[in-house]
């Protein structure tokens, strides 16, 4: 599978050329250039070549260097997207999926190291900040109407995500009072500034939060969609504060759902339609990654990693199955017992992308970074932590279940196991089982889910989860390398 480039690495090679700086103009060069398909001319040139700090010159050039971050976003290269590390490292860690040739660390826990998601963030973290320092150094006259904020709410809802994505795989998102947070990056990184500590994990959040309010107030309501909305930015809020877990932050996530849910998207009346027939064009889609023109050719693309023919494979693992059993959604997500038995034993083959023996296409490319399903699932979590009405919060669940045809008159257990839960605890539980039938490899939302509950709880679902040390991954090696002032390894995890 490719890698997107380290910048830490880029900035090293740089410097050794004797550059003195990183022009918007070369950062896009590294991840821009190239992408074809999209409706906003993504493969199109700035429009001034010069290599200095400014090629952000008016709303044109602007909107091709917002395309920049969406490229990055989408973890692109000339030919195809890779998001499939969103889809598949949660759901091994949860337990639900696994490699098909033999299993990996991560199934068991083991976390050695996972430096995808470090590199991709900061990518994405840095396209984001030129573009921001870009249009903010344009004068308002060379936007219409109130396309400057816009922009500077879709970058900055980019730049909050990244920095999410680093929080929650990297950073002790769960003790608001530890210095362990993100290595926070808020501005265009030069050799001058790239060496620079770590955050703590309260002002992680605050950073991060300060962005979403920028967005959720000044962002587009429509949009295309693969494309942010302030939509986009009320549920990336939502996860955040589900996540710091203060008593205020689910009240506010109520809120947040209850406008989110009242605004443009509709539940799917059969979520299987949108992976397997609608695609983006389902009114439930919030934001999807749309793939590149004729990356379904692509012999290493997504689909075919689902299904043999490439060299690697990804599978449904027995937990999955015994997850949805008795439920309609176990017939059209999981297919037949996978052929690669003496390699990985008891799998089957993950047909919630790509139906098995089938030809790959452009829907079967597509990935999705949220859904409305989400905002009704954490409303409900939200209701049961904030000791709200246990009612309330079950009827939403069985709302998101009765879309799967699992009600009290068909498919009854999962449907009675939430409404027998007799407390808050046992609710949270079918709250969390619920999530994984639902957005099971989408992007992560199983595994922030699970890690939400008690660690006693948490071991006796996935028993290789031990201790709280495991939730998160170690820093890069490269990074203590490269910037030594970053502060502590987080625990239990060397520096070299």
């Amino acid at each position: 599978m490719e890698r997107m480039i380290n910048f830490n690495v880029l900035m090293r090679k740089l410097k050794d050329k004797q550059m003195k700086n990183i022009s918007i103009y070369l950062l896009l060069a590294v991840t821009v250039f190239g992408l074809h398909g999209c409706n906003k001319q993504l493969d199109a040139l700035p429009q001034n070549s010069k290599i200095d700090k400014i090629v952000i010159l008016d709303q044109g050039t602007a909107q091709i260097a917002l395309n920049g971050v969406y490229y990055a976003f989408a973890n692109a290269n000339r030919t195809k997207t890779d998001w499939l590390k969103h889809q598949i490292l949660p759901g091994m860690l949860t337990g639900y999926l696994g490699y098909g040739y033999g299993q990996e660390d991560h199934e068991e826990n083991r976390n050695n190291k996972l430096s995808d998601y470090w590199a991709e963030s900061y990518v994405l973290l840095n396209t984001a900040n030129g573009v921001i320092k870009g249009i903010n150094d344009l004068p308002d006259n060379k936007f219409a109407g109130n396309k400057k904020k816009e922009m500077l709410a879709e970058a900055r809802f980019l730049r909050a995500y990244a920095h999410f994505k680093l929080l929650s795989y990297y950073g002790q998102w769960f003790k608001l009072d530890s210095p362990l947070g993100v290595l926070l990056r808020d501005e265009l990184s030069t050799l001058s500034n790239i060496n620079k500590a770590r955050s703590s994990v309260k002002d992680s959040y605050d950073f991060i939060l300060e962005d979403l309010n920028y967005a959720v107030t000044n962002g587009p309501e429509e949009n295309e969609k693969f494309y942010a909305t302030k939509w986009a930015a009320m549920l990336l809020k939502m996860r955040v504060l589900m996540s710091r877990g203060q008593a205020a932050d689910y009240t506010q996530v109520i809120d947040l759902a209850d406008d989110v849910i009242a605004g443009p998207y509709v539940l799917e009346d059969n979520p299987k339609d949108i992976f397997h027939t609608k695609g983006m064009s389902s009114d439930e889609v919030i934001l999807a990654i749309q793939p590149q023109v004729n990356q379904e050719l692509d012999y290493y693309s997504k689909s075919a990693k689902y299904w043999p023919g490439a060299s690697s494979l990804y599978v449904a693992k027995r937990a999955l199955l015994n997850l949805l059993e008795d439920d309609p959604r176990l017939d059209w997500m999981i297919g037949s017992e996978s052929e690669e038995v003496d390699s990985a034993p008891d799998t089957y083959y993950f047909a919630k992308y790509y139906k098995e023996n089938t030809a790959p296409s452009q829907l079967s490319e597509t990935d999705y970074a949220m859904r409305l399903t989400e905002v009704y699932l954490l409303k409900a979590e939200a209701i049961a932590r904030s000791n709200g009405s246990l009612n309330d919060a079950k009827n939403l669940v069985h709302l998101i279940q009765s879309k799967s045809d699992v009600t009290a008159t068909t498919n009854t257990r999962h449907y009675l196991d939430v409404a027998n839960a007799a407390n808050k605890d046992d609710l949270l539980v079918e709250i969390y089982k619920e999530t994984a039938r639902s957005l099971v490899a989408e992007d992560g939302m199983e595994w922030l889910a699970l890690l939400r509950l008690p660690l006693v709880t948490i071991t006796s679902l996935k028993p290789t989860l031990q201790n709280e040390m495991q939730f998160i991954f170690p820093v890069p090696v490269s990074e203590f390398r490269y910037n030594p002032s970053f502060g502590d390894q987080n625990p239990g995890y060397p520096k070299n």
